[in-house]
Parts: structure tokens; C-alpha cells; sequence
């Protein structure tokens, strides 16, 4: 899923028809959590979720009125009215939802936090909202990373610095927080949202073959930047494989070796055969990356692992730290049914990862 910054920077021609909607606080049972954001145009809902149900359409009305007013708003929602209403919510709670109607006027904000995704920089977008009517919000929003510092008054500055940079080193994006601040001797108040932002984890498919094709277009489906590797140009194109991010052609075992194995990047080896597997997976072995994972039938998984620590290539230790054979068991059978399990195995990975990290 598309982060929603990068989908307003898409949209780059309807600016000024488009809400961003927020959810920066819940309590009780609520439908979503804090950052969760909507791109709402016109006709309704363009990307991302605010909860859904009626508080979604609640906020889809909302946004259509701060189109045409140009007025943002902080709204509240009981979600715990009787469960005979309806038309309510019941889930039990409350939560808050920011309506921006003039996203247009941080354009030159979108366009920083796409480019600091590119170029894998995690940063924190600060969003400062004051209570200008009873009513309705003045929004101003600020990027910061640790190459990006934002133009924030220095009595702000000095309070959110050390909880943005500690924000970043922890590395877990939601883990959206609240800062009331104030100048002394001067009202109202700015209520300060944090909202880490970090690059998409990376997945290095090694190999273009169907297996290869529909695992680019899962990875993707579930928030991966995809990268495919193979050597046939046939295969290896963005017609045969449209949901990569990347495609590089050139021998696999080199480009596996040219890789960057940082903790983020997730590789799965699903080349045409034994030899190319074995060249793409001697530079993985005890190596940082997130995931490594190789398919093959299991007395293939046993004959290669064998030969690699027989030639010194892994110790038994490190063998075991590879996902072979790929997948979760789910008695697959077809190349869509495979790819399903290995996305799987991949989601539980990068899940069970932040969870450690937390």
C-alpha cells in the first residue's frame, strides 16, 4: 500500500480539490489508529482509510464541505452510541480526525518527503494545529530528518527535536504522538502531531519467471519496494513485470553481490535453476539482510546446503538462518498459491522485526 504522502504527491494537478484527512487520536475501541490518513477528492474516497463505516463517510461529508469552505477542521466522533442507531458507530469509543483543506499549501513538503524516500531517509512529519475559530484549524506542517531541519520557532524546536530524533532511532512508524506546546505569554496554544515516516522495506526478487512476476506484484500489494533481478531481458521488463519498482538485467549472482544488504531489505531466490539459485544465495549467506529465502524442493534445499558449508560458503548456523525451502506450508500448488505463501512468510517476518524493535 502506497504511503499516502507519496499518493498526494501523484496527484499532483488536483491539489486544490483534495482534503487530507488524519486520524491524531483515539480512545476506547476505534477503527483505526493514529496516522491513519484518507485522500479524499470530490468524488470521495481517492486513497487510504480513516476507519471506514460511517465515520469514514462522516468525514467523506466533512471533507466535500472543506472543499468548497476552504476551511480545515478538528472533529471528535463518539463511537459508542446504542447499537439500535443504526446509523452510528458502536464501537465503543472516541476519535479525533484532521481535515486539511489546503494540503495544496505544503506541496513543496509532499514533494521533500517523496524525495527523502527515495533516497531511504526516515524522517518525522510535524503537523502544528491551532484552534483559529471554534470551528476551524490553522494547519502548518514541517519535515524533519537528519538532513532536513524544519523552520519551527526555536522555543518549539528545542522540545520536539530530541522527540522526533528519538522517534527516528526507534524505528516504528506507528508510533504517532501528541505535544501541547505554547510561547510564554502568548495564546492559544498549538497542539504538535509527530508522525514517523520511513522508506519502504525493500524486496530483491532474484529471478523474473512467473513465480518472480507474482511476487512483484504482492510485494508491492503490501507495501514493498520491489526490485527484480535476472539476466534474460525477455523476461526482465517492465511489461512482463509492470508492479516493479526496479529491474535490473545483468548476471544474478553478480547483482546479488553488487547488493546492498541492509536490515531492510528482504531477498527471495527464485531463479530458473540449482546453478543460479547457488549464485545468488552465496552472497546472502551471513549477511544483514531482513529475510533470505530460496525455493526448492526439499532434497535440493539438502543437497545445496551441504555443499555450502562442505565449501566453506555458510556455517550450519548460518544455513539455518535461511528460508528454505520459501514459504509457509499451505500446500501450494499453483505459482499464484506459492507466491501467496511466500508474501506471507515475508509479512510475518517484517512484523515479528518491528515487534523485537519495539
Amino acid at each position: 500500500m502506497k504511503n499516502i504522502y507519496l499518493e498526494i504527491a501523484d496527484h499532483h494537478s488536483s491539489h486544490s480539490s483534495m482534503v487530507l484527512a488524519t486520524v491524531t487520536g483515539t480512545q476506547g475501541s476505534a477503527p483505526q489508529k493514529p496516522g491513519s490518513s484518507a485522500l479524499i477528492g470530490v468524488n470521495g474516497l481517492i486513497a487510504g482509510t480513516v476507519g471506514g463505516g460511517v465515520v469514514e463517510g462522516q468525514v467523506i461529508k466533512l471533507a466535500g464541505e472543506a472543499l468548497s469552505s476552504k476551511q480545515s477542521g478538528h472533529f471528535q466522533f463518539n463511537l459508542g452510541h446504542d447499537i439500535s442507531k443504526t446509523e452510528e458507530a458502536i464501537c465503543g469509543g472516541t476519535i479525533s480526525v484532521l481535515v486539511d483543506a489546503n494540503i495544496q499549501n505544503n506541496i513543496a513538503l509532499f514533494e521533500q518527503i517523496r524525495q527523502s524516500m527515495i533516497d531511504h531517509i526516515p524522517g518525522v512529519l510535524i503537523t502544528m494545529v491551532t484552534r483559529s475559530t471554534e470551528t476551524t484549524v490553522l494547519i502548518n506542517r514541517y519535515w524533519m530528518s537528519e538532513t532536513d531541519k524544519p523552520s519551527i520557532p526555536v522555543s518549539f524546536y528545542e522540545k520536539i527535536e530530541p522527540v522526533v530524533l528519538s522517534l527516528i532511532s526507534a524505528s516504528d512508524p506507528s508510533d504517532y504522538r501528541e505535544m501541547e506546546l505554547s510561547i510564554p505569554e502568548e495564546e492559544p496554544s498549538s497542539t504538535f502531531f509527530l508522525e514517523p515516516v520511513f522508506p519502504a522495506p525493500q524486496l530483491v526478487i532474484a529471478g523474473a519467471g512467473h513465480i518472480g512476476r507474482a511476487l512483484a506484484h504482492l510485494g508491492k500489494m503490501v507495501g514493498f519496494e520491489v526490485t527484480v533481478i535476472d539476466d534474460r531481458p525477455e523476461y526482465a521488463n517492465f511489461e512482463n513485470i509492470p508492479d516493479a519498482t526496479h529491474i535490473t538485467v545483468m548476471d544474478i549472482g553478480k547483482a546479488m553481490r553488487e547488493l546492498k544488504k541492509g536490515k531492510e531489505t528482504f531477498a527471495v531466490i527464485v531463479t530458473r535453476g540449482h546453478k543460479d539459485d547457488a549464485e545468488a544465495l552465496k552472497p546472502c549467506i551471513g549477511s544483514d539482510l531482513a529475510y533470505t529465502g530460496m525455493i526448492g524442493s526439499k532434497k535440493k534445499i539438502a543437497v545445496l546446503r551441504n555443499s555450502s558449508i562442505e565449501n566453506g560458503w555458510a556455517t550450519a548456523k548460518q544455513w539455518d538462518e535461511i528460508f528454505a525451502p520459501v514459504g509457509i506450508d499451505i500446500k501450494s500448488q499453483t505459482v499464484e498459491e506459492i507466491a501467496v505463501s511466500i508474501v506471507a512468510q515475508l509479512i510475518l517476518v517484517r512484523n515479528s522485526k518491528k515487534t523485537k524493535e519495539r
